[in-house]
This record gives C-alpha cells, sequence and structure tokens, in this order.
C-alpha cells in the first residue's frame, strides 16, 4: 500500500481519506466521502441532468457503475456532443460556473453556408442578443465544405444555447456542436459515452483557474 506515492512500512500509519491518495496493488483506493471529478463524452441525444421527466438518457445512466454521487457542471444541449465534467465537488461546481471566473469553453462547430470575415469579427468583439451582448469570443476559421464551414469558438461565459444564438445573430444555422475543451480540459480519445477520471494535473489546473 501507498500513501501519496510513499510505500507504508509502519502499522498505524494515519492517512486523510479525503485528501490523501491512497493505492493498494497500484489501484487508487476511493471513499465515497472523497472529492472526485468526471470527463465524460456527451453523446448526442442525452440529457445534461440529474432526471429527466421524460424518462430520456440522463449522463448520470452513464455512470451508474460510480460510487459516488455525482453531477454535471453545467449543460451541454441535448443534440450537442463532447467535453462534460461531472463532480460531486459543489464547492468547485459553483466556481467553474460562476460568470465571474470568465472560464474558456471551445467548441467545434458545423454552420451552414460560408462566414465572411465581417461574421467573424462580429463573434469576435461580441454580438448583440435578446439577454445582453456576448463576451468576446476567439473564433477560428477552420474550412468550407460545398455547403457548410467549420468554426472554433471559445466562449467565456456560460448562458443556455449560447453558440446557436450567436451563429443565428451572424445569419448562419448550427448544424453540429461538439465542446472540445472546458477548462482546459480536453476531450482526447474518449468515444461518445465513455469516461475517466480527471488527472491530479488537471485538478490543479480547475483549481487554478477559479481561484
Amino acid at each position: 500500500m501507498t500513501v501519496n506515492g510513499k510505500t507504508v512500512t509502519e502499522l498505524g500509519t494515519k492517512a486523510d481519506l479525503e485528501k490523501d491518495a491512497i493505492k493498494v496493488d497500484g489501484k487508487r483506493i476511493r471513499f465515497d466521502s472523497e472529492k472526485v471529478c468526471l470527463l465524460l463524452n456527451k453523446p448526442k441525444g442525452c440529457i445534461s441532468t440529474a432526471h429527466d421527466p421524460q424518462n430520456r438518457q440522463t449522463v448520470i445512466d452513464l455512470v451508474k457503475k460510480m460510487k459516488q454521487r455525482v453531477f454535471p457542471v453545467g449543460r451541454l444541449d441535448f443534440d450537442a456532443e463532447g467535453v462534460l465534467l461531472l463532480t460531486n465537488d459543489g464547492e468547485l461546481t459553483n466556481k467553474l460556473i460562476h460568470p465571474r471566473y470568465k472560464i474558456p469553453k471551445k467548441y467545434l462547430v458545423k454552420v451552414s453556408d460560408v462566414p465572411d470575415e465581417k461574421d467573424i469579427s462580429k463573434l469576435r468583439k461580441g454580438v448583440y442578443l435578446k439577454d445582453g451582448r456576448t463576451l468576446p469570443a476567439d473564433v477560428k476559421f477552420i474550412k468550407a465544405t460545398k455547403e457548410n464551414s467549420w468554426l472554433e469558438i471559445t466562449v467565456y461565459e456560460g448562458r443556455n444555447r449560447l453558440i446557436k444564438k450567436m451563429c443565428f445573430a451572424i445569419g448562419h444555422s448550427v448544424l453540429k456542436l461538439k465542446r472540445i475543451e472546458f477548462a482546459g480540459i480536453k476531450l482526447g480519445n474518449l468515444k461518445p459515452g465513455e469516461y475517466r477520471f480527471l488527472t491530479d494535473r488537471e485538478m490543479d489546473g480547475l483549481k487554478r483557474l477559479s481561484d
């Protein structure tokens, strides 16, 4: 057995179940009281809530094997896919969704037609929506197809259906939406419906962002 990477050789060695990393035969031992954070690749057609009155699949259904009860950090549209964090750490959740921290969220977006530089400039500066002007966004034009285009858009706020509303405001409908990064946590090679625990380094990064 190891505690925080050090082999335990003395009987009666104490460890904090919530703070210390305890491993047996190389495997991390997790306790119900331990704060955990997961990265889930949310598939399309899955609800980003704990319960759904229409009995549709929720993100919680995808992590049933978890001993700890976790909840999604914010939401991702029903028809969108990609990075969604789940945790039992309420304090961390509140910080990651609070507007004051301006947590970055990066999306790969397929839109109708081909936005010109003027349209893209509007997104970068902020567009006017019914609930106010959006914060400036980072926007990269990825490529154009015969009828559509792909953009990479990073926003720093969490309004409902924000990306779709922003693109619609410049005259381009969103055809596909995939979140590829949230607060510096990248999707990686996870397939839709798969999840993994965040690494210690990733957790440290989240805490630095929300300090």
